[in-house]
């Protein structure tokens, strides 16, 4: 449902390499590490600026990004409780830490700190469709209803945010209220996500998006992916409906499935984590 990665780091060293008319900073210089293939020695160059200049939180920001996308979560999350003591006001270092303290199954911190990023910038807001899923499994379902739908403003053809605005909506009220208000979906051209929006609406079946999922052409990323979204899904609509064997076969098909570093593959892992632990309640996430 968003894009972060190496792509975010370049484009920022991009930035910092218009000013043609200084020195390179070390961002520059560890841009031009990570563009050869020189991981070590990018994470190495923001080091030692960290050691000359701890509290630069941009630094401390660019090395959290580094770990993270390296599948170092509790690294990123040590680097941005750094960055926020220099830079407490910055929305988007709660926002970061946010997200990877979700991926270590961190719900209470990862909630104070998305909650904390919105108060911050009202523009990050409709943006910020990580939180709502946090908050659907943090049980606050009017408040997730209401961050997918302000994230329906800038996104309003994504199926995803459709079916967790149901999920909020279903807990609350039920699958026959979440229907009525499920947010309609004109062109995800992603496979399988017209069938999933179909299986929520009630027309349609759960072979179809099995189905659709298979008949995924491509290479065989795009079919990995397919499946996968299929099997997320299919696990979370068989959840709610309180088919809790149905439930985790899905999700423990998705979590096969999921790319390692990918945010979803995080939520499908959580969600199965919940679904499987001893305490696990079955009536709710």
């Amino acid at each position: 449902m968003a894009l972060r990665g190496w792509f975010m780091i370049l484009v920022f060293g991009v930035v910092l390499q218009a000013e043609d008319a200084r020195p390179p900073s070390p961002q520059d210089r560890a841009v031009a590490a990570l563009k050869a293939g020189r991981y070590t020695n990018a994470f190495t160059i923001i080091s030692d600026a960290l050691k000359a200049d701890p509290k630069d939180a941009r630094l401390w920001n660019f090395r959290a990004q580094m770990r993270s996308l390296s599948g170092d979560s509790s690294g990123a999350i040590a680097d941005l409780t750094e960055g926020i003591r220099q830079a407490p006001d910055s929305a988007f270092l709660h926002q970061d830490r946010a997200v990877e303290r979700f991926k270590q199954g961190q719900l209470t911190e990862a909630l104070s700190d998305f909650d904390r990023a919105n108060e911050l910038s009202a523009q990050l807001v409709p943006y910020n469709w990580q939180r709502g899923i946090a908050l659907y499994y943090g049980r606050r379902y009017a408040d997730g209803r209401k961050q997918f739908e302000a994230h329906r403003a800038v996104n309003p053809n994504d199926v995803e945010n459709a079916v967790w605005h149901f999920l909020c909506v279903a807990r609350a009220e039920g699958t026959n209220s979440a229907r009525q208000v499920l947010i309609p979906i004109s062109s995800d051209e992603r496979i399988p996500m017209v069938e999933i929006h179909e299986l929520f609406s009630g027309e349609g079946t759960e072979d179809e998006v099995l189905e659709a999922a298979e008949e995924a052409t491509g290479e065989g990323e795009e079919k990995r992916q397919a499946k996968f979204y299929a099997h997320l899904y299919l696990g979370l609509y068989n959840d709610v409906l309180g088919r809790g064997t149905l439930a985790r076969e899905h999700l423990q098909k998705a979590v096969a499935l999921a790319a390692p570093k990918d945010f979803m593959g995080h939520v499908a892992r959580f969600h199965l984590n919940r679904l499987t632990a001893p305490s696990a309640n079955n009536s709710a996430p």
